[in-house]
């Protein structure tokens, strides 16, 4: 049985990739609960400028952002001096939101070592290090709390092409399935939001290994993934939602709740839609012809 604080009432809270996309709007719809609650902001992204104006914008709304700083999360040390930083001059924080990450997809034998790395690094590592540098205050500290990890529908599905991001996903599922038993004796709850189709800039920026982005069956696939996707926003009220209703699983839209029970209770269905899926996917392969040789 999960354990999770209700509210932001008074609560200091982190919050990872803050600049945009679903960060940026968890940011935003915290910022309004902060306003209201009393609730301390600490904001971080690799994105400097993007950053600052979401720091301008949630301030000219009322919210309080105590610290911010521009830091890849992929870097221990970053992690580290900015978790030093903040327990120096706030102490201990109350609620965690992991949501920074990267999307990349590929073929296994398309994605290059680089990719599978930064996935990993980036989605997984990252967390972790934010997990390593925070929650041991959080625990000293004896107050509860709450950890939100952002996995992805990629990180309950075998979804095509997805095996590099999946990788991190997965294991960002497994951690926190862990401490939603092991940080329970702590009163600190754990949710683990598993998005499906969100409309953020990741969209446009996804690195898809193999495939030509200006085919018009990709460009059509992105177009039809916009029209039933949910907005940031829509999102991020999910995730405040899913810690005041004390929910471990977090799902931003009805068909990844339905995909879930299907994997769980219909196996042999769920099956036959991942391959119909992957044969949809393997059509828009740029086929590519062999490398090497004298």
């Amino acid at each position: 049985m999960n354990v999770p604080m209700r509210n932001l009432h008074s609560r200091k809270c982190l919050i990872t990739g803050a600049a945009s996309g679903i960060g940026r709007a968890t940011a935003r719809a915290a910022a309004r609960a902060a306003a209201r609650e009393g609730a301390l902001l600490f904001l971080t992204d690799v994105n400097g400028a993007g950053l600052e104006a979401a720091v301008r914008e949630i301030r000219v709304g009322g919210g309080q952002v105590a610290m911010h700083r521009a830091l890849d999360i992929s870097s221990y040390e970053a992690v580290r001096d900015f978790a030093q930083a903040i327990h120096a001059g706030h102490g201990s924080l109350d609620v965690l939101m992991n949501i920074a990450g990267i999307s990349v997809w590929g073929t296994v034998e398309d994605l290059r070592h680089d990719q599978w790395r930064r996935a990993v690094e980036i989605n997984l590592m990252g967390p972790i290090h934010v997990m390593e540098c925070f929650l041991p205050a959080m625990i000293r500290a004896g107050r509860g709390g709450h950890l939100v990890n952002v996995s992805s529908a990629a990180g309950l599905f075998g979804l095509p092409w997805h095996a590099a991001y999946s990788a991190s996903k997965f294991g960002l599922r497994g951690v926190s399935e862990v401490l939603r038993f092991d940080l329970r004796r702590h009163r600190i709850g754990v949710s683990l939001v598993c998005p499906g189709g969100v409309d953020t800039g990741l969209v446009d920026t996804v690195e898809i290994q193999g495939i030509d982005p200006r085919n018009p069956r990709v460009v059509a696939l992105k177009q039809r993934f916009r029209r039933h996707a949910v907005s940031p926003d829509r999102a991020a009220q999910a995730i405040l939602r899913g810690i005041e209703r004390k929910r471990y699983l977090v799902f931003t839209s009805p068909d990844i709740r339905l995909g879930h029970w299907l994997q769980c209770l219909c196996a042999p269905l769920y099956q036959l839609i991942m391959r119909g899926l992957n044969d949809r996917f393997q059509a828009l392969r740029t086929v590519t012809p062999p490398q090497g040789g004298g």
